[in-house]
Formats: structure tokens, sequence, C-alpha cells
């Protein structure tokens, strides 16, 4: 049944309800606010909060992606983060469900043994050219 859903979810497209970042309140005002980190208006006057016309959306549950296609990749996979090739076993029977993504702090050494392991157990890497390219120019 999962799997159906999955495919029936790709087939009919990932629909994301919003793709832009909220944006905090007053962040247009002070250089010291970050825009693109959110929090929540807690003022008893406050527009934003109070949902006024005109100003900045708040998130709210109704922005929440469907169920089954959370978290799925354009291509229809999970990410799953991998640190060494023993984590990359876990994958072993999710191999359609589950792509492989070499974590950042792994050295190009370990990411080679990695890859190799996954060209074997027929598991998708997304980052399976990182790191590697500078080692193959010297």
């Amino acid at each position: 049944k999962q799997w159906y859903q999955r495919r029936v979810a790709i087939t009919a497209g990932i629909v994301k309800k919003r793709t832009k970042q909220f944006t905090r309140h007053q962040s247009d005002r002070y250089g010291k606010i970050d825009g693109s980190s959110w929090r929540k208006p807690k003022g008893i006057d406050s527009r934003v909060r109070r949902r006024f016309k005109g100003q900045f959306l708040m998130p709210s549950i109704g922005y929440g992606s469907n169920k089954n296609t959370r978290h799925l990749m354009p291509d229809g996979f999970l990410k799953f983060v991998v640190h060494n090739v023993s984590e990359l076993e876990l994958l072993l029977m999710q191999n359609k469900r589950y792509a492989a993504e070499i974590a950042h702090n792994v050295s190009a050494k370990n990411r080679k043994s990695i890859v190799e392991r996954a060209q074997q157990l027929n598991i998708k890497v997304t980052n399976y050219q990182a790191k590697l390219r500078s080692e193959e120019d010297n």
C-alpha cells in the first residue's frame, strides 16, 4: 500500500502550499533582525498577530504538506543521511524508498568507500560527487 501511495503522489505531483519563507515582523525595519528567522509576534497590539490585511503572514498548520509527499525529493525518494558504510547497510531492503546522502563531515577517502558500496547494493546516493572532484584534478 505504501509504495502505491508514493507512486500516486509522484504522478499527481508534490504540492508545496508555500515555498517562500515566512518573514519575521519588523525585519524590514531593523538590520539586526534577520528576516528568515521566524518568531511569533507576542505584542498585545501587534497587527501581524491579529492577522490584519496586508501584513506579514504567520505560519500555521494549514501550510503543511500532504502526508504522502512530505519530505519527498522530486524523484520520489526520501533522504537518509549516512556517515559510514555500516549505516549504508540499513538501506539494503529500502533502496526503492530511501536515497542515501553522505554527511558533510565525511572525508573524501570514506566517501569513496561509501559510494562503491552503494553501487554494489544498488542504493542511490544524492551527493556522490561531493569532495571527489578535487581529488581527481590533483
